[in-house]
C-alpha cells in the first residue's frame, strides 16, 4: 500500500510503529510460505518484502491475512495492496530506494527509511541470502542513480513540499512565525527548508525537550517543552506537525480554544505525521486551514509532471542494473514481494 492506493486515513491504519515492526517480522517468520522478511513502513507507504519457500499465489493470502491481524484491520484495505513477483518485484524496489516512486520525486529520506528497515530486518535475524543481496544491491543502484541522473533537482522531500505550501499562502516567509511539532527527521528537513526559504522566526517543542533544543540549536531557532505549546501558539500563522504519536495530538477542541483567544487571525496546519498528528475535523472551524500529507500530493504531482524525462533516464539506469548486479546470485522465480 501507498500514497497511490489508498488515502491516509487508511494508511495509517496499516502503519506499524518501530517496535510493531519487530512483532511483524517474527509472525511473518512463522509462516511456513515465508522464509525471509523485510518491512518497510514510512509516511507513505507500506511494504512487505517476502523471500518465499512457496509460489507467492500460494502464499499471498497467508501473508495479507497476518498483516491484517496485526493491524487489526478487515478485508476493506484488500482493494488499496498491491502485489509484485520476482523482477517487477525487485525492479519496484530498486525505484523506491532511488526516489522513483516517492510522492516527491528524488525523495532523499526513503534512501534512509528503506535501509533502516533493512537493518531492522537483519537484526532480526529475519533475511537470508535472496533479500540481503536484492537489498545490498538496491542501495548501489540507489546511489548511481542519484549521483548520475537529475533526479534530486527540485523539492526532494515531504518536508520541503510542506514548505513550498507555506509560500503559496504567505508568499514571504520572512514575516511568518512558525511552530514545527516534533525533533525527528521529518522535522528537522522541514526546519532546514524553512530556514532556507526565508523564515526567521521557527520554534520547535517535541515531547523530547534536549531533542527539540538540538534542533532548535541547528537552525538558530527556539525550543520549548511540549506542555507549552498550545500556550504559545496564539502568536504563530503556521504550525507544522510531523510526530511519532499513534494518535491526534490537536483535536478538534484543542482547536477551539486556541481559536477563540486569535480574534479571527487565520491558522494554518500543515499536518505531515502518518499516523495524522491533527483530527480531520479541525478543517471544520472557521478561519483554521488544515493540510494533510494527501493535500501535498497535488504540489508534489506538479512538479513530477514537469520532470517526465528524469523519471525515463532513471529507469533506463535502474533496468541496465538490474539483472547485471543479480544474474546468477538470485534466481528471480524464488523471489516475491507481497
Amino acid at each position: 500500500m501507498n500514497h497511490r492506493t489508498a488515502p491516509v486515513e487508511l494508511r495509517e491504519r496499516l502503519a506499524f510503529s518501530p517496535v510493531g515492526v519487530t512483532e511483524a517480522l517474527s509472525a511473518l517468520r512463522e509462516l511456513p510460505a515465508v522464509s525471509e522478511a523485510v518491512l518497510v513502513s514510512t509516511c507513505n507507504r507500506v511494504e512487505l518484502y517476502a523471500g518465499l519457500n512457496t509460489s507467492a499465489g500460494a502464499a499471498q493470502d497467508e501473508v495479507i491475512d497476518c498483516i491484517q491481524s496485526l493491524r487489526e484491520v478487515g478485508d476493506e484495505v484488500r482493494e488499496h495492496l498491491y502485489t509484485l513477483h520476482d523482477r517487477e518485484a525487485v525492479q519496484h524496489l530498486f525505484e523506491v530506494v532511488a526516489g522513483l516512486d516517492s510522492m516527491v520525486l528524488g525523495e532523499t529520506e526513503i534512501f534512509g527509511q528503506v535501509k533502516s528497515a533493512y537493518q531492522h530486518a537483519l537484526e532480526q535475524s529475519a533475511t537470508g541470502k535472496r533479500l540481503n543481496k536484492i537489498f545490498q544491491s538496491s542501495f548501489a543502484v540507489g546511489k548511481k542513480v542519484r549521483n548520475h541522473t537529475g533526479i534530486q533537482r527540485g523539492a526532494t522531500s515531504v518536508g520541503s513540499v510542506a514548505v513550498e505550501l507555506a509560500e503559496r499562502i504567505f508568499g514571504d516567509l520572512r514575516s511568518c512565525n512558525v511552530m514545527v511539532l516534533g525533533a525527528g527527521e521529518m522535522s528537522r528537513v522541514t526546519t532546514q527548508s524553512l530556514v532556507s526559504r526565508g523564515a526567521q522566526s521557527v520554534i520547535v517543542s517535541n515531547r523530547s525537550y534536549d531533542k527539540a533544543v538540538e534542533l532548535a540549536n541547528a537552525i538558530g531557532g527556539e525550543a520549548i517543552r511540549f506542555d507549552e505549546w498550545k500556550s504559545r501558539v496564539n502568536g504563530f500563522d503556521i504550525l507544522i506537525s510531523s510526530t511519532a504519536a499513534r494518535n491526534p495530538i490537536i483535536t478538534k477542541e484543542d482547536m477551539v480554544a486556541i481559536r477563540r483567544q486569535r480574534a479571527g487571525r487565520p491558522l494554518f496546519l500543515i499536518d505531515i505525521a502518518v499516523p495524522r498528528d491533527i483530527a480531520a475535523d479541525v478543517n471544520d472551524l472557521d478561519e483554521i486551514y488544515l493540510y494533510d500529507i494527501d493535500a501535498l500530493e497535488g504540489l508534489a504531482s506538479e512538479a513530477r509532471d514537469q520532470r517526465e524525462a528524469q523519471i525515463q533516464e532513471c529507469r533506463l539506469l535502474i533496468n541496465g542494473e538490474l539483472e547485471s548486479r543479480l544474474d546468477g546470485v538470485i534466481n528471480f522465480s524464488e523471489t516475491n514481494n507481497a
